[in-house]
């Protein structure tokens, strides 16, 4: 029900801004540019589900191996002891702990084209279980929510597009961002726990907080003796290594199982196409709305309104020209992108503002595209406090974003 309301509000808000400007400013192109605005996204959306068809169906064929030969049990049964905690509805043993692993694993890698097909087979086992086909689960939930936040290890691509454009150091965004990330997940996850009542202060989960600290720091440790110059190639050459070794690994384990490994992988693929098409109709309708906001003006007239209302308490504002940056992330990734790109040309990679949208940009995920997909791949409509909960990561990784920024590059 939220979704719906948000959706709505999109095209409220962008009529409105619109009509203020034809009628009081005279800008006779403004509904022409968001009638063509909804055109150009209608296309967007369906050249995004159709280009994922190809990736959906090859990581659902392995993944189906993985089923056949037993790996995800064997996975399942691992991560118990920290899942059970987190998923406390989800069996032991259940596929789906093994398809939740490999999703958020691939996310932390920075390996989003093939998160996301891992996540939507991670999201049709947990509707397996789902009584209530048409409303979220808490695993669900949760499961998004951690997928919103957006933890990253490397922020591969940022600071490619920073080395792009000139930046003296593209990696110097690399722990800012590692730590906003962290901010983000850990509230989000924090979020969903209260309103689900599930005690976090156990044996298993603060050992796993112990482990990823440590490693954090010896990620840092690495990143500072590698230098600027060699984290990008060797952290985009681990993720690969990393990506084709699972589908080894997963075609050797079929293999010594005694499966039919290509009847497998055939099975899973084909589920990979009604995905897909499946997918199409929620991701017209974001992107039509955000489209449409964005046109409308609507989006530069609420940094501006908090850009004006900081400078009333006479705050420093040089953080408002990221803000398009921070705020463009929920709603969409290529937007981001563009803004972020836009903050870098604008005012320079190295500047404050370019930093800042950097940072911004890495500190979470994508929430209603994530949400849209997610949900409407398995037919969920009433998402409960999913919205809610995503927002408060997100806006928790902005905040994080912008004292992290000031601490770093002020």
């Amino acid at each position: 029900m939220v979704l719906d309301y948000i959706w709505i509000a999109f095209f409220v808000i962008a009529f409105i801004v619109a009509l203020v400007k034809l009628l009081f400013w005279g800008d006779m192109e403004i509904f022409t540019e968001l009638v063509n605005s909804t055109f150009s996204s209608s296309k967007s959306a369906f050249e995004i589900s159709l280009g994922m068809t190809g990736l959906l169906a090859l990581w659902l064929g392995i993944m189906k191996i993985g089923e056949r030969s037993g790996m995800i049990e064997a996975l399942s049964r691992w991560l118990s002891p920290v899942f059970c905690r987190l998923f406390p509805d989800i069996p032991q043993g259940h596929p789906a702990m093994g398809s939740i692993f490999m999703n958020l694993s691939a996310n932390m890698l920075g390996l989003d084209n093939a998160a996301t097909p891992l996540g939507l087979k991670a999201m049709k086992q947990l509707q397996e279980l789902n009584p209530q086909k048409d409303t979220a689960t808490n695993p669900m939930i949760m499961f998004l929510v951690i997928n919103t936040s957006g933890l990253i290890l490397i922020p591969i691509s940022i600071m490619m597009y920073r080395a792009q454009l000139g930046a003296a150091q593209p990696t110097d965004i690399f722990i800012p961002v590692l730590l906003t990330t962290t901010v983000s997940t850990v509230v989000g996850i924090a979020a969903v726990s209260i309103s689900q009542h599930i005690n976090l202060f156990c044996k298993p989960i603060l050992i796993l907080v112990g482990c990823m600290s440590l490693f954090f720091a010896a990620l840092m440790t690495l990143f500072v003796a590698i230098g600027r110059d060699g984290i990008g190639i060797y952290s985009t050459l681990t993720a690969n290594v990393i990506l084709f070794s699972i589908i080894l690994l997963f075609i050797l384990w079929g293999v010594w199982k005694k499966i039919n490994v290509y009847d497998a992988f055939v099975e899973g693929a084909k589920e990979g196409f009604t995905t897909a098409v499946r997918i199409i109709p929620y991701l017209v309708a974001f992107l039509v709305g955000i489209a449409v906001f964005r046109a409308s003006g609507a989006m530069t007239l609420l940094v501006d309104g908090i850009g004006w209302l900081v400078g009333l308490t006479g705050w420093d504002t040089s953080f408002v020209g990221a803000l398009p940056t921070a705020l463009m992330k929920s709603l969409s990734g290529s937007g981001a992108n563009g803004l972020m790109i836009d903050a870098m040309r604008e005012y320079g990679a190295d500047s404050f503002v370019g930093r800042m949208s950097c940072v911004a940009r890495g500190a979470s995920d994508t929430t209603f595209y994530i949400l849209a997909v997610y949900f409407g791949s398995v037919g969920i409509t009433k998402t409960r406090n999913a919205v809610t909960c995503g927002l408060i990561a997100d806006g928790a990784g902005i905040v994080a974003a912008i004292f992290i920024s000031y601490l770093f590059f002020f």
